[in-house]
């Protein structure tokens, strides 16, 4: 768990940096920022969704994975947690034009979340004990809490939050399947999905569209049992 404290902690002082930073930067200059980040999130989607090794694989999770997403309203109940954290934590009076706390702390836990980095990063951290991958992720998601708080404000930081849970339980759970997260394959697959998701978030930043993303993460899951079933198929 060496590496999700170390990632959760820059998270957490990367935000704290970012507030400091943001009350001296005029809105377009923020929302410049913002922009820049969207750009960059979507090169970095773009660049994992390349280590797919197989379309229809991914073509089927993210189909299965949406249909189950939106079933289950995962954007609108991700949202209303926001939201929740929003109402505890905001003054009486509003937010004076900020942004909402809730925006900051879906888009953060997205982004820090189901990146690549996070997935394999934190299965070889609970495998293998190399926590190097995370490491290095602790490093960009520093640098990326800073920047969005910038733009987005304090609920980045309640993201943190999301990162201590998820990685922790992907580095938990990583003993009990070690059977089958030691194919490469699979993992690329997962990394994929996962990365297509991201390129949706970026998309979402810029304000080209306006994808539920959340509903979209049920793909991750999914994205193993499809590869394994197309692989069934392909020795009959």
């Amino acid at each position: 768990m060496l590496s999700v404290l170390v990632n959760t902690a820059a998270i957490l002082v990367g935000s704290a940096i970012g507030l400091l930073v943001n009350k001296g930067i005029p809105k377009r200059f923020s929302d410049a920022i913002m922009t820049g980040i969207g750009l960059c999130i979507m090169y970095i989607g773009i660049s994992g969704a390349l280590e797919g090794e197989n379309p229809i694989v991914l073509v089927v999770s993210v189909a299965l994975g949406v249909t189950v997403g939106t079933a289950l309203k995962l954007d609108e109940r991700l949202n209303q947690l926001g939201k929740m954290i929003e109402r505890r934590f905001t003054k009486p009076g509003g937010l004076g034009g900020k942004p909402p706390i809730s925006q900051g702390f879906v888009t953060a836990s997205l982004l820090f979340c189901i990146g690549a980095m996070a997935i394999i990063g934190s299965i070889d951290s609970g495998l293998n004990g190399n926590h190097s991958i995370i490491f290095a992720k602790s490093t960009i998601d520093f640098i990326s809490a800073i920047l969005l708080t910038v733009s987005l404000g304090v609920g980045v930081m309640f993201s943190a939050v999301s990162v201590f849970l998820y990685q922790g339980l992907l580095v938990l759970l990583a003993q009990l399947l070690r059977p089958l997260l030691d194919d490469p394959s699979m993992l690329a697959e997962i990394s994929c999905a996962g990365s297509v998701i991201i390129v949706g978030l970026g998309l979402n930043l810029v304000g080209v569209t306006k994808i539920k993303i959340a509903d979209f993460l049920p793909a991750i899951v999914l994205a193993p049992v499809v590869y394994t079933i197309a692989e069934l198929i392909s020795r009959i």
